[in-house]
């Protein structure tokens, strides 16, 4: 498998697995609401989102992960979110997560990161075992909040 920096280019390619992602969250599809929200993340720079490609098939995407840039105050660094991650239910238990995190943890380090954050719902194991074999750790300093706008 081939890890890329997804450009405006791979939106075709990326958008139908950005949404299943969204349905596997309980979300409507609403391909062409993500798809223009994709785009811009690209247009403006507000994301990086990195591509799990078939060796054989350029056009086989087996996976995605998506980071958004924040800050620390404290530390007076760069800080990336982990938000987005997602296997194509037929890429499973091919590592593919993995190769998509090591790539952006080398993007973190280049970029002077202090850390990368990630979330994932406290009864997915999965995603637990997956993100501590990778170095995550449980904060247990900070609690996080969240303060619900407009209804989301």
């Amino acid at each position: 498998m081939r890890i890329i920096k997804a450009t405006l280019e791979h939106l075709d390619l990326l958008n139908p697995l950005f949404v299943r992602y969204r349905e596997f969250y309980g979300q409507l599809p609403y391909p062409d609401s993500s798809r223009s929200f994709l785009e811009k993340r690209l247009r403006l720079k507000e994301s990086v989102i990195y591509l799990a490609l078939a060796d054989d098939d350029d056009s086989k995407l087996l996976g995605f992960c998506q980071l958004y840039p924040s800050f620390s105050s404290l530390s007076l660094k760069r800080v990336w979110i982990l938000n987005d991650i997602y296997v194509a239910e037929d890429a499973r238990r091919m590592l593919v997560a993995d190769h998509l995190m090591r790539e952006a943890k080398k993007m973190a380090k280049e970029t002077n990161a202090v850390r990368m954050r990630v979330s994932t719902s406290d009864d997915n194991e999965v995603a637990k075992k997956t993100y501590e074999s990778m170095g995550f750790r449980e904060d247990t300093e900070f609690k996080n909040y969240v303060l619900p706008i407009n209804g989301d």
